[in-house]
């Protein structure tokens, strides 16, 4: 008979909260997140979601904490505001109406603003070896082992920003604003992921003109598709010695 012992002592596990992003007094989500960094949080949202082009347009950004969770409240002016005020209103409909699913199903593929021509170019082995270098930015995950990454490669230095959350959606957002309020130009770098690649992903690295995507993990072949038409540069399966180069191989360099 096997034996099965538990951990001795047991890991320590990683925390998760509720965090409601609230614009211009409406919440427009609520995600279970790791809760830190929340600033990071609600400026690469309003980024990847196309709430504004720049975090100048985000006024009066503040984090309340509450019993249940918590807020990141904040408001727009202007231009963001009227193209808020028109979203919203786009989420409403007569219920019951036959075409309701049609519609909903069409805002999926919501319209991505292709990546122009630019000049970064990433060597092959350089992309293949981009997550394990993220490895060293994961200390989250060294404690509690459930955890996810993103980080943002620039050639010749490395990793030189990186988040962590239990979401990779999330951690994906966490370095979109952490890039912006530190002022990196997203043209001259890849997002590395530890996780897989779904649609969701490539629309919030496109949003953030990040022109390569880097995943440890595969990509759905939605993703593929919306990363071909957007001219986003896609590499999945990155394992230190191989990767897949899916979408956009005229920025990688291939060994003579």
């Amino acid at each position: 008979m096997t034996a099965f012992r538990p951990l001795e002592p047991p890991r320590t596990q990683v925390s998760e909260a509720p965090i409601a992003i609230v614009c211009n007094g409406s919440t427009l989500g609520v995600m279970m997140a790791s809760p830190t960094q929340i600033e990071d949080f609600a400026h690469g949202f309003a980024l990847t979601e196309g709430l504004v082009t720049d975090v100048g347009q985000i006024e009066d950004l503040e984090i309340l904490h509450h019993d249940v969770g918590i807020e990141a409240r904040f408001w727009l002016r202007g231009a963001s505001a009227q193209q808020l005020h028109q979203r919203q209103r786009s989420l409403l409909g007569p219920v019951g109406c036959v075409l309701c699913g049609i519609d909903s199903l069409a805002k999926v593929a919501r319209p991505m603003a292709p990546l122009t021509q630019d000049a970064l170019r990433l060597s092959l082995g350089e992309a293949c070896a981009a997550p394990a270098l993220l490895q060293a930015h994961q200390p989250e995950h060294d404690r509690t082992g459930a955890s996810h990454a993103a980080g943002l490669f620039l050639p010749g230095q490395g990793i030189v920003l990186a988040r962590e959350d239990v979401g990779r959606h999330n951690a994906l957002d966490k370095l979109g604003g952490a890039m912006a309020r530190v002022g990196l130009a997203p043209e001259q770098g890849a997002v590395v992921l530890t996780s897989r690649v779904s649609t969701e992903m490539v629309q919030k690295t496109v949003a953030l003109r990040v022109p390569v995507l880097i995943a440890v993990s595969a990509a759905t072949d939605h993703a593929t598709r919306l990363a071909q038409e957007a001219g986003l540069t896609l590499i999945a399966r990155a394992r230190g010695e191989s990767c897949e180069v899916l979408s956009g191989a005229h920025r990688i360099v291939k060994p003579g």
